[in-house]
């Protein structure tokens, strides 16, 4: 009887272990390289604050460019807006539809009402510019931990301990 006992919680605590570590429960912002059989997860967790941001310079105009965003229900992103100083190649000059443009102390606003997509791919440039993601006021620059040259598909997720443990966490 006591072996029945033993054995009985020996199991109930391996799928307790199991679940803890299988089951996807840490929101993160993840960047999976794309274009690849067994991608690695790049990921920073989520803390709280659904701001964020990504800051880079324009390989044309060489000014910087502001993208807003914003994590919202299901894992979805919401685009909230852009700041940049140059028109032409490359950035909108109107807006359209859902888009408000103003100008203001030299810089371009380009605002958006109703833009929420689920993921969105960034490609890693191999030119001396900035490209970082911008969170709580910290920003990690992408271009050191993330490969030149490779895009990758950026998106707010869940990820087990597991899937942690496999990927590689931004610092």
């Amino acid at each position: 009887m006591r072996m029945r006992r033993l054995v009985f919680v020996i199991a109930i605590c391996s799928i307790g272990v199991g679940i803890f570590i299988f089951l996807p429960l840490q929101k993160v912002f993840a960047f999976t390289e794309t274009r690849i059989d067994n991608p690695v997860v790049h990921y920073l967790p989520f803390a709280g604050d659904d701001a964020f941001g990504i800051r880079y310079t324009h390989s044309i105009h060489k000014s910087d460019v502001l993208e807003y965003y914003r994590s919202v229900a299901g894992n979805r992103i919401q685009m909230l807006g852009m700041e940049y100083e140059d028109l032409a190649i490359g950035m909108p000059a109107y807006a359209e539809e859902h888009q408000t443009l103003t100008q203001r102390n030299g810089k371009y606003y380009l605002q958006f009402d109703k833009e929420i997509i689920n993921n969105f791919t960034i490609f890693i440039g191999d030119l001396d510019l900035d490209l970082v993601f911008v969170y709580k006021n910290h920003e990690y620059d992408l271009k050191k931990d993330l490969q030149r040259g490779k895009s990758y598909l950026f998106e707010v997720k869940r990820l087990s301990l597991y899937e942690r443990w496999k990927g590689v966490r931004l610092i």
